[in-house]
C-alpha cells in the first residue's frame, strides 16, 4: 500500500521544462503542456532526475535505495529494482498574468484548482468560475444595472460573477500569495491566459571565436517559459516511509528544474507535505 505525500513548486526565476529545439514550429523552444487546459508541467521523470541527481550527492542518503538500481552487467534480469518512490507531472495551481494598470493577479480554474484539491486533500468547496476576493483591486463597471470588478488583459476585459471569502484556503503552504491578487476563471479561459502570462525570450546563436551571429547554423530561436511566481503541485506515492530527500527534518529547498539553469531558468523553491511526510519513519 502506498503512502501519500505532495510537492508545491514556486518559481523563483523563469521555468523552461520542454523542447531544446523546436525547428519544426518555428524555432519555438516550448515548454510541456497539459493536454485539456494548455497549461505547463513538469513531467514526472523530469522532478524524479532533479531528486535522485540531487540525492546522488548526498553520504547520508542512498538513492538507489529510493529511486531503484540501474542495470547491472552480467546479471540475467540486469540487476534493476523497483524505486520506492513515484512522481507523477507537477500541474499549475496559480500562474501569475500582467493586468495593464492594475496589479498583477494570479490565476486558475476549475479543472487545475480539483487536481489540487485532491493531491492535497483540501476541505474547502471548489471555488466557481470567474470568482475572486472581495479585497481583489479591479475596476468597478455597471453592468445590466449591476455593479461588477473587471479586470483588464492585454486581450480584453473580464467580468467577475461572484466574491469568494474562502478563495484563502486555495493558497498552498508555504507560498505568501495574498487572497486579494487571486482570480479563478473559466476552464476555457485558462489556455488563453496562460499564454499571455508566458515568459519568452529571443535567443541567437554566436559564432566561436567572435561576437557575431552565426549565421550558418540557424542563428535565431526563441525560449518560452512559465513566470518567476507560479504555482505547481505534484503527488507523491511512497511504498516505505523514511523518505526525506532535503535531509532529516527538512521539508523545503530551492532546487533547479530544466536545461536551462546556465542562463537564469529554472530555481525554484520546493516544499514537501502530506500525510506521509508528517509520519515519523517507520522501524
Amino acid at each position: 500500500m502506498y503512502q501519500k505525500a505532495f510537492g508545491i513548486i514556486e518559481t523563483l526565476a523563469p521555468l523552461h521544462v520542454g523542447a531544446s529545439a523546436g525547428e519544426e514550429t518555428g524555432n519555438l523552444n516550448l515548454i510541456f503542456r497539459d493536454q485539456f487546459t494548455q497549461t505547463g508541467i513538469i513531467p514526472g521523470s523530469s522532478i524524479r532526475g532533479r531528486f535522485r541527481a540531487d540525492m546522488r550527492g548526498s553520504e547520508n542518503l542512498d538513492e538507489q535505495h529510493w529511486y531503484g538500481h540501474e542495470a547491472v552487467a552480467g546479471q540475467t534480469d540486469g540487476g534493476t529494482t523497483e524505486a520506492k518512490v513515484k512522481f507523477e507531472y507537477a500541474s499549475l495551481v496559480w500562474f501569475p498574468v500582467f493586468c495593464p494598470g492594475q496589479p498583477v493577479v494570479w490565476v486558475s480554474c476549475p479543472r487545475l484548482l480539483k487536481r489540487y484539491k485532491a493531491i492535497a486533500n483540501i476541505d474547502a468547496k471548489l471555488p466557481k468560475k470567474y470568482t475572486a476576493a472581495k479585497s481583489l483591486q479591479a475596476r468597478d463597471v455597471k453592468i445590466e444595472g449591476e455593479n461588477r470588478k473587471v479586470l483588464f488583459f492585454n486581450l480584453g476585459f473580464l467580468a467577475l460573477e461572484q466574491t469568494d471569502p474562502l478563495i484563502k484556503d486555495w493558497i498552498p503552504e508555504g507560498s505568501d500569495l495574498d487572497e486579494s491578487q487571486l482570480v479563478v476563471v473559466a476552464d476555457n479561459d485558462i489556455a488563453l491566459l496562460h499564454d499571455q502570462g508566458l515568459y519568452r525570450q529571443s535567443r541567437v546563436k554566436l559564432e566561436d571565436k567572435q561576437k557575431k551571429v552565426d549565421t550558418e547554423r540557424g542563428a535565431f530561436f526563441n525560449t518560452e517559459a512559465l513566470p518567476e511566481g507560479s504555482i505547481l503541485v505534484f503527488p507523491v506515492a511512497l511504498k516505505e516511509r523514511g523518505w526525506e530527500p532535503f535531509g532529516a527534518g527538512k521539508r523545503e529547498q530551492e532546487l533547479y528544474f530544466g536545461g536551462l539553469e546556465s542562463i537564469g531558468f529554472g530555481r525554484c523553491r520546493v516544499t514537501l507535505g502530506g500525510e506521509a511526510m508528517n509520519a515519523k519513519t517507520a522501524a
